[in-house]
């Protein structure tokens, strides 16, 4: 996707693609948690697994298929914790990104198992697992109704906690994209999509007040527009952390524990800069598109099989499917997205991380249950709904993508300098620091406690913005 020299020695590739894959801890301040404790985890778990055993009552089949099951889920997410990758993420522990990601093969799986049931019984399985849907069906919030009645006490009753959490989730995608041609692209197409397939999704159907003013600019806009302030507040912050032996004072030490939950640091993030090959315009079309799939998963799933939009399935999902990766974002999508951008700009990563190859095979098996399961409901429509919402996708990606390129060659890359192209706030930057243009050499990045220069180089512009751009392998 990023242009550069395809002649790489086979060790170093190796070698990149393990730091953005599994990601090691360079700076250990407590040794305790950070070895393996193999056989301590073997012991406890075998004698955890002795006890529940044998000291529950077996005489409920499904209470003993429910016990079963959990811990069989138990034991492959220790599997998980031993054998699986890191990710692109250290904090706050490796571990919790081992179990994400066996949280992800484990959620695939059921999808698969899924794919070979009809409806019927896959709403019983769920029913199964959550008694509390026995007999209730899907009652969905009409949206577009007496659309010409617009004041402030029907405004505010659309200000629910659906618009919170809407709010929130674009807060969140703006922390993971940073790019606010990309954002305001995956905003506005969204709403297209919803036009799209309102006739098979009643609650898609809304007011243009609606749709315009609370989705796009107020939630959509004001989500968009925080999270990016955040990112320029974490990317201006000095990132330089103690250990927690060094501090003396007990609420140092807490305040250090806490700050473990945050990023070890901030990267500048670049999606599209003026040596952006047309590969890496198709490429960030390709994530553009791959969201809006995801969250339209997410409506035709709770509608085909029935589940209300507040009940902790749709929730526990929401949440899994973050962490992973990308759109409706959680756990997943973290990681997915950081992958992503290193196979896009990288010219040293020639493969995508595993995160990010799991998340893609979630959200396509996804699709394909929601047509197998829904075909009744797909019945309804006609290919050419789907001819034109994929049309509106692929130009509307194009090119506003192309637009924000073209804005980067033109007009927010200023000069180029050392091999590298600035902006005009990194060349004020730099003449404040007095490296520029007097320096011949200047610190670009850190990397196990080193800092990379770059030195002027004419005959190789393309190695150097990737050196500038290669602490993107350490940070978040």
């Amino acid at each position: 996707m990023a242009s550069g020299d395809d002649d790489l020695p086979l060790d170093e590739e190796q070698e990149h693609f393990r730091i953005i894959n599994e990601k090691s801890v360079d700076d250990i301040t407590l040794a305790f948690f950070y070895k393996p404790h193999t056989i301590t985890l073997l012991t406890v778990s075998v004698i955890g697994l002795l006890y529940a055993a044998f000291t529950r009552n077996d005489s409920g089949p499904e209470d003993n298929l429910w016990h079963g099951f959990c811990c069989v889920v138990f034991f492959f997410l220790v599997i998980s914790l031993l054998a699986f990758p890191n990710g692109p993420f250290t904090r706050p522990h490796p571990a919790l990104w081992r179990i994400v990601f066996g949280l992800s093969v484990l959620y695939f799986h059921i999808l698969v198992f899924f794919l070979f049931q009809n409806r019927q019984d896959v709403r019983k399985m769920i029913e199964w697992l959550y008694p509390d849907l026995k007999g209730v069906g899907l009652s969905e919030k009409e949206y577009a109704v007496n659309c010409s009645q617009i004041d402030v006490a029907r405004i505010w009753s659309h200000l629910d906690l659906f618009a919170v959490a809407h709010f929130l989730g674009w807060t969140l995608k703006a922390l993971l994209i940073r790019h606010y041609g990309i954002l305001w692209t995956i905003s506005v197409l969204w709403e297209f999509s919803e036009i799209v397939f309102c006739h098979l999704l009643p609650n898609f159907a809304e007011c243009w007040w609606d749709s315009l003013i609370l989705d796009v600019l107020i939630c959509n806009g004001l989500g968009i527009w925080i999270g990016m302030e955040i990112c320029k507040k974490l990317e201006m912050r000095n990132y330089h952390w103690e250990s927690i032996k060094a501090i003396n004072s007990t609420s140092g030490k807490i305040r250090r524990a806490v700050l473990q939950f945050t990023p070890a640091s901030w990267t500048h993030v670049r999606w599209l800069d003026p040596n952006s090959s047309y590969m890496r315009i198709v490429a960030i079309c390709i994530i553009i598109i791959f969201w809006q799939v995801v969250e339209l998963n997410t409506f035709f799933l709770k509608h085909i099989l029935e589940i209300q939009e507040s009940h902790p399935l749709n929730l526990w999902r929401l949440f899994l499917i973050s962490l992973i990766s990308a759109p409706t974002i959680s756990l997943i999508s973290a990681p997915t997205i950081r992958q992503w951008y290193v196979y896009v700009t990288d010219v040293q990563c020639r493969r995508v991380g595993v995160q990010c190859w799991m998340f893609c095979a979630i959200t396509l098996t996804e699709a394909i249950l929601c047509c197998k399961l829904g075909l009744e409901l797909f019945k309804q429509t006609s290919v050419i709904y789907l001819l034109l919402w994929l049309t509106i996708q692929i130009i509307g990606s194009g090119l506003c993508v192309y637009l924000c390129a073209l804005y980067a060659k033109t007009w927010r890359w200023k000069t180029l300098h050392e091999g590298v192209y600035l902006t005009q706030a990194e060349l004020d930057s730099e003449a404040k620091n007095g490296s520029y243009p007097n320096s011949p050499k200047r610190t670009i990045g850190n990397v196990n406690g080193q800092n990379l220069v770059s030195k002027t180089n004419d005959k190789d512009v393309k190695y150097n913005l990737r050196k500038r751009e290669i602490q993107l392998t350490t940070g978040h």
